[in-house]
């Protein structure tokens, strides 16, 4: 498209996360690309700023990292992240010293991070104004015309300090989070089978999770640079589990999310009713906030937060990514790592469209992709949230959700092999059985959960020592050939294989899609150490007195 003064290569609508760092993406693979991000909020985001998507888990943490090019200002700026780690129930949970623990006692070797939005979204601004993007704050969309022939150019008018500007853009991405822009004027809205609903707001204090208990068993390990502050901290119950996230602004972020069914939103969709939910489910949370209710920063609550899109890539030359396309859940932090997945197949299609290539086969394939992503963990969430409080179930079920993230999804993005379509046909034998074993899985938790009620441990199960767990999210980072890469692909899929059989025959169930064993199959012991720690003692009554010890 010819320039002049007021058209674009790509205007984004939405100057948030998605947009930002779509628009830094762009610019590195194509430097001499005109771009405008066009962002509603007037001025700069204040640190804390309210905004879900705090937590990074390995693919986001590498996108923003490595493949944008931010590490410093994440290292230097951002806080380190100890993972995941869960507390699970114990009596009324006044005390998190007798809820089972379930976390590591070092960082991963593969980082990740806790990022304040505010200040992530800042920086962005500053660091896409530095590479001559031309970011304009305080821009409300009016209207988005759509182009009629494909070499005619979109065109977006928008009103910023009371007046109206027209410009033209060969590529559209909407970034505009719920507004949904290009989605609602396209009827692509589709809602999800996932219902679930959150509550969410800041602390302006430091609290703790690590000080909320005081014996030297409770503080072995996790004291300085490895304190369970800087975890992703999960209170989990049946139907329900609370964040705490700390932020390098100084604040916390707290946020409950729960099962409709189990935790109806009612109960819980007001600070004040949020307070008396977390008194009578969590009392040792709530008495640490109820210290602080006059550094309460704000509060939202979010029905039905799960959505979909009928589409997010077309070869028209437009993308949805970030909130503005689909989202599925909180638990486990993917929010940032769909938008790594959906502004590397949108970045590649403008950068094939901008060289003069077709783009109908391509759009069709990434926009079945994402979606394929996005369904497949879908299954991780979908009528699993009653789990949540198994003690035997869930620790077995987390361990196994990381083998799937990191053998699949983190395995081909950081291998850098997300957009190779002919990768996928090569290997459509791993991809479809990893998908039909971990289908089955789902499956069967549910049906341990349901034949077999949960009964309470304590002590920590250090995830640390568990080598399968530590090698898999180690070997990330690892420099492959092409045909290295493959080969662990296959071995990839010869684990999970393994890992299925060992947890199907060591609970002694049977599954409930029926799934033939390969003979090649070999027995395993990969969690016997999970197992160990997450099962009650043989007379059923007494505490697990190995748990504090196993793994």
């Amino acid at each position: 498209m010819p320039h002049t003064l007021n058209s674009y290569d790509v205007v984004t609508l939405g100057g948030g996360l998605a947009g930002l760092s779509l628009a830094l993406q762009v610019k590195g693979r194509i430097p001499k690309a005109r771009i405008l991000v066009l962002e509603k909020r007037a001025g700069m985001a204040p640190e804390a700023a309210f905004k879900v998507g705090e937590s990074s888990v390995e693919i986001a943490a590498y996108y923003f990292a490595e493949v944008l090019g931010l590490r410093e200002h994440i290292k230097s700026e951002q806080l380190p992240k100890m993972g995941l780690r869960f507390f699970f129930g114990a009596g009324d949970n006044d005390d998190i010293e007798r809820r089972l623990e379930l976390g590591g006692k070092r960082l991963p070797p593969t980082p990740s991070y806790q990022l304040d939005r505010g200040r992530f979204e800042n920086y962005l601004i500053e660091r896409c104004r530095g590479l001559g993007i031309e970011v304009v704050q305080g821009a409300r969309v009016s209207s988005v015309d759509m182009a009629g022939s494909s070499s005619a150019p979109h065109t977006v008018s928008y009103e910023e300090e009371g007046q109206t500007h027209s410009v033209s853009a060969r590529w559209i991405a909407d970034a505009s989070g719920r507004a949904a822009i290009l989605k609602r004027k396209l009827k692509l809205q589709k809602e999800s089978k996932h219902q679930a609903n959150a509550v969410w707001f800041r602390v302006d204090d430091k609290i703790d999770v690590n000080t909320w208990g005081n014996s030297p068993e409770w503080l072995d390990g996790h004291e300085g640079d490895t304190s369970r502050w800087y975890s992703t901290n999960h209170l989990m119950g049946k139907g329900y589990w609370v964040w705490l996230i700390p932020l390098a602004s100084g604040s916390t972020s707290i946020g409950i999310v729960a099962d409709p069914d189990i935790h109806p939103l009612s109960t819980y969709n007001s600070q004040e009713k949020a307070l008396a939910w977390l008194r009578t489910h969590e009392p040792q949370c709530a008495r640490e906030i109820e210290q602080r209710l006059h550094l309460i920063q704000d509060f939202k609550a979010l029905k039905n937060y799960s959505m979909e899109a009928k589409q997010v890539f077309s070869h028209k030359r437009w993308g949805l990514i970030g909130e503005a396309g689909m989202f599925l859940d909180p638990f486990y932090s993917p929010g940032s790592d769909f938008i790594a997945f959906g502004n590397t197949f949108l970045s590649s299609l403008i950068e094939r469209d901008l060289q003069g290539k077709s783009n109908i086969y391509n759009a069709f394939y990434y926009d079945k992709l994402y979606k394929t992503f996005f369904h497949g963990t879908g299954v991780v969430y979908t009528d699993q949230y009653p789990l949540f409080g198994n003690h035997q179930v869930m620790p077995v079920k987390i361990m196994w959700d990381y083998m799937i993230y990191w053998t699949l999804t983190s395995y081909l993005f950081f291998h850098g092999r997300t957009c190779e379509t002919l990768m996928y046909i090569r290997h459509i034998p791993q991809l479809k059985r990893i998908s039909e074993l971990n289908q089955c899985m789902q499956a069967f938790f549910r049906t341990w959960d349901e034949s077999r009620s949960s009964v309470e441990v304590s002590g920590q199960i250090n995830m640390s020592k568990v080598d399968l767990i530590f090698e898999t999210n180690r070997a990330l980072g690892d420099t492959l050939t092409g045909r290295e890469f493959s080969r662990r692909f296959v071995q990839n899929q010869k684990t999970i294989e393994s890992l299925f059989w060992e947890i199907i025959d060591t609970v002694g169930l049977e599954t409930p899609i029926p799934l033939k064993r390969k003979n090649s199959v070999k027995k395993t012991s990969y969690f016997s150490s999970i197992f160990s720690a997450s099962s009650p003692s043989e007379a059923g009554a007494e505490v697990h007195s190995n748990a504090r010890k196993a793994a």
